[in-house]
C-alpha cells in the first residue's frame, strides 16, 4: 500500500484526513500483531469487522472536534482540555456502543480528536501548526495524570513510575514528537515502511502491558533489524507471527500511524 502525497499544497481537512488514517490503518495488511484483513493478530476479542464498527461510529465525531475548536479558538490553549474532555468521553461512549464494550480506538480518538480540535483552533493548517496547537493544549498533562497522583495507581501511572513512560498523554504533550520522528525519515510511499519506523522507535505502552519493558524491546530490535536489512510481505508475515506467539501488539504504533496519516496529509 502506498502513502498519499505528502508534500504536495492543498487545503488540508483535517477531520476527513482522520476517518481516512483509520481506514488506511485498519486495511494495511499484514500488520504484526495487529488485526488486519487476514488476522486478529495478538487479540481474541477483536476482528476486522469489528474495527470497522468501531470506525464507523467514531468518525462523525471528527468534524464535531473540529467545530468545537473553532468554537472556542479565542480562548487560551490552556483552557481548551476541560472544553474537549466531555466530547472524548461522548465518543468513546459511541465506540463502547458499536464493539459491544470493547476498546478499539481509545487511542486513537485522543490523538485525533486533539488533532481535530487543533485544526478548529488554528487560522492555517500545517502539520507544525497543528502539533504545536496539540502540545499547547494538552501542556503539563504528565505531571497532572501520570506524575503527580496519589491513591491505587492505574496502568499507565505504573508504566511511568517504574519506567518513565508517558504513553499518550506524553506523545501528544510532545507535540507528536515520536510520529514527527518517523515522518521525518519515512519515503512518503509505503505504509509498513512507516508503521516499522514507528515501531522502532516508539515507547509503545500496550506493548508494555502485554510483555513488559522486554516485550517492548523484542519488538523495537525487530523493527530495526527489519529497516536495516530489508524487508518484504514474507518478512511482515513471520514478525506477525512471532508477535502473536508472543501476546505482543504495538497498538500505539498503530494509533501514531494514524497520527503520521494526517501529518503527511497537511504537508511536511
Amino acid at each position: 500500500m502506498t502513502g498519499l502525497p505528502a508534500t504536495k499544497p492543498r487545503k488540508a481537512d483535517v477531520p476527513e484526513l482522520a476517518t481516512e488514517a483509520l481506514w488506511q490503518e485498519l486495511e494495511l495488511t499484514p500488520k504484526p500483531g495487529l488485526v488486519d484483513k487476514l488476522s486478529n493478530g495478538a487479540h481474541r476479542d477483536m476482528d476486522h469487522a469489528l474495527f470497522a464498527r468501531s470506525i464507523t461510529a467514531i468518525t462523525p465525531w471528527f468534524p464535531r472536534f473540529a467545530e468545537l475548536g473553532n468554537t472556542h479558538a479565542d480562548k487560551p490553549a490552556a483552557e481548551q482540555l476541560r472544553l474537549i474532555r466531555p466530547m472524548g468521553i461522548a465518543c468513546e461512549q459511541a465506540m463502547y456502543a458499536a464493539t459491544g464494550g470493547v476498546n478499539t480506538h481509545k487511542g486513537g480518538i485522543f490523538a485525533l480528536g486533539l488533532l481535530c480540535f487543533a485544526a478548529g483552533r488554528v487560522a492555517t493548517v500545517s502539520s507544525e501548526r497543528l502539533c504545536s496547537e496539540v502540545s499547547h493544549i494538552t501542556r503539563g498533562l504528565v505531571a497532572r495524570e501520570l506524575a503527580g497522583r496519589s491513591g491505587q495507581a492505574t496502568a499507565g501511572e505504573r508504566q511511568y513510575q517504574h519506567y518513565g513512560l508517558t504513553g499518550a498523554r506524553g506523545e501528544a504533550e510532545s507535540g507528536f514528537a515520536t510520529a514527527r520522528k518517523a515522518l521525518s525519515t519515512w519515503n512518503g510511499q509505503q505504509l509498513h515502511d512507516l508503521l516499522l519506523r514507528l515501531m522502532a522507535i516508539n515507547q509503545d505502552s500496550n506493548l508494555v502491558a502485554r510483555g513488559g519493558i522486554d516485550g517492548l524491546g523484542y519488538v523495537q530490535d525487530y523493527a530495526r533489524r527489519l529497516l536495516a536489512t530489508g524487508w518484504d510481505h514474507h518478512a511482515l508475515v513471520t514478525m506477525d507471527r512471532a508477535l502473536i506467539d508472543r501476546n505482543l501488539s504495538p497498538g500505539g504504533s498503530a494509533d501514531l500511524l494514524s497520527v503520521g496519516w494526517v501529518l503527511a496529509g497537511c504537508g511536511l
